[in-house]
């Protein structure tokens, strides 16, 4: 049972009992006592009035049979949890089903008033990607692939993953340490530091059939990780000034391994150093394109000559 739903447990327990000791807590959630003093803590912490009794029969009590603490939403907070689920609704999320019944539940709390409001916001606004005819229509291409929700499932219980997936009609099985998990460009993509050929290696979720815990003989730490991966940076050999137009446009969209540092204290000008690998065909056309979507508020400072002559190459079309 995981922590939090262990705490949530054991709350509704001590709820509906005059009296309980740290003992009882122990034996009917097998736990041990330094576990169950912890989230006694926690739970006190929480709002719930305890008390606790000295001497030989001691324990604790709920002060006046006191119930759960209810949880009371502003008007301010409710429009912004439901149009959080709004702005959302028609991503590749995970759990994007069960967001349903959170939404349901969260309008069974509130007042009818408040309900009318949001009715009415859910009337009027849409958000990208949202069918206009019919907002709350969820399409084939707004699921994820059913393999996310396993992945995460299985990633919040150990880092150290084994995946298998499927290359050119080909089944893989790789031994990572999970960096991170993020959607791009309509993908989720999972990031990983290959245990076997100790690199930095992405991983399309859509195409893994298989996701389970990996137990290595020996483990390696984040940190460990990440000092092999900077021992194998590469060098820098793009560098962007970047004005206020193109920093507007690095904030609709960048490639997740690129940021950017500002250079004044109003954030009105930027630069951006990375590293491209310009003997990888698909790499250098899509840090074209990216160039060009930056727009012409950017000023090269260095740049890989397999980069300029595809920029040049580019405009040619638009400027013969």
């Amino acid at each position: 049972m995981k922590k939090v739903e262990r705490i949530n447990v054991i709350m509704r327990y001590i709820n509906n009992r005059a009296h309980f000791t740290i003992s009882e807590i122990m034996q009917e959630f097998n736990i041990s006592r330094s576990t169950a003093i912890r989230d006694i803590r926690e739970i006190e912490a929480m709002g719930m009035p305890l008390v606790a009794e000295v001497g030989r029969n001691g324990g604790y009590f709920v002060m006046n049979n006191s119930v759960l603490p209810t949880i009371r939403f502003t008007d301010d907070e409710i429009k912004a949890l439901f149009i959080a689920f709004m702005a959302t609704r028609n991503q590749q999320l995970p759990y994007l089903k069960i967001r349903q019944s959170l939404a349901e539940k969260l309008l069974g709390l509130i007042s009818e008033s408040q309900q009318d409001d949001l009715v009415f916001l859910n009337s009027i606004l849409l958000f990208e990607g949202s069918n206009p005819n019919n907002p709350d229509l969820l399409e084939l291409s707004d699921l994820p692939h059913p393999m996310l929700e396993k992945l995460i499932q299985t990633l919040l219980l150990d880092s150290h993953l084994l995946i298998t997936t499927k290359v050119k009609k080909e089944l893989k099985t790789y031994p990572i340490y999970l960096l991170h998990l993020y959607h791009e460009k309509g993908l989720w993509l999972l990031e990983g530091f290959d245990l076997k050929a100790e690199k930095r290696q992405f991983f399309p979720v859509d195409n893994l059939t298989e996701v389970k815990p990996y137990l290595p003989k020996k483990r390696l730490s984040r940190k460990k990780v990440l000092e092999k991966l900077s021992k194998q940076e590469k060098v820098i050999n793009l560098v962007l000034e970047l004005g206020p137009k193109a920093i507007a446009q690095f904030k609709k969209y960048h490639p997740l391994n690129i940021s950017i540092s500002y250079t004044n204290p109003y954030q009105t000008t930027a630069v951006l150093k990375t590293f491209i690998h310009v003997h990888h065909p698909e790499e250098l056309t899509e840090i074209t394109n990216w160039i060009l979507f930056l727009g012409g508020d950017v000023k090269v400072k260095e740049m890989p000559k397999e980069v300029l002559e595809g920029l040049q190459k580019r405009l040619s079309l638009f400027c013969p």
